[in-house]
């Protein structure tokens, strides 16, 4: 792979990232559609995601893109995890309350007071249970965060072409 392939999928990554987060606004400020701990937790990857996309952006080598390319694989896969436990676990639950996403969010980072706007919790887990065109809510961020894994492991494990 080139490295204007890399930057590329990188890009990619980014701007995917950029639309997750604008569509978890607009759902929350437009459509009225509170967001859950676990809803929040996927918003920060995503932020993650681009500081990620960023930095091996900003490092014009192969090297540093491979290594943005595994970081984004890890949060990518992270936020894979996050959408299958909110739907499969957390959904199922009127309280979420002290979860590992309450205290990622409150205890680790206090994102939620930094940036009420964006991070702050404001659904149980079950009240921001919704559906969009038929599916879960969390399964069109679930697709999201598998595309962006898939783009990433392209990143980590294309043989390298130099050019």
């Amino acid at each position: 792979m080139t490295r204007i392939q890399s930057k590329v999928l990188l890009w990619t990554i980014l701007a995917a990232s950029l639309c997750g987060l604008a569509a978890a606004l607009a759902s929350q400020y437009v459509f009225a559609m509170q967001p859950c701990p676990w809803c929040i937790l996927q918003r920060l990857i995503c932020v993650l995601l681009v500081i990620a996309c960023v930095v091996g952006l900003a490092q014009d080598s192969a090297l540093g893109h491979r290594l943005a390319g595994a970081t984004a694989m890890l949060l990518a896969l992270s936020g894979v995890a996050a959408a299958f436990w909110q739907h499969f676990e957390a959904a199922r639950t009127d309280a979420c309350v002290l979860t590992l996403a309450d205290r990622i969010l409150s205890v680790y980072t206090h994102l939620d007071r930094w940036l009420p706007s964006v991070f702050a919790v404001r659904a149980s887990c079950a009240q921001a249970e919704v559906a969009v065109l038929g599916l879960p809510y969390e399964f069109w961020s679930l697709g999201l965060f598998v595309a962006m894994s898939i783009a990433s492991a392209r990143l980590v494990v294309a043989p390298r072409v130099r050019v």
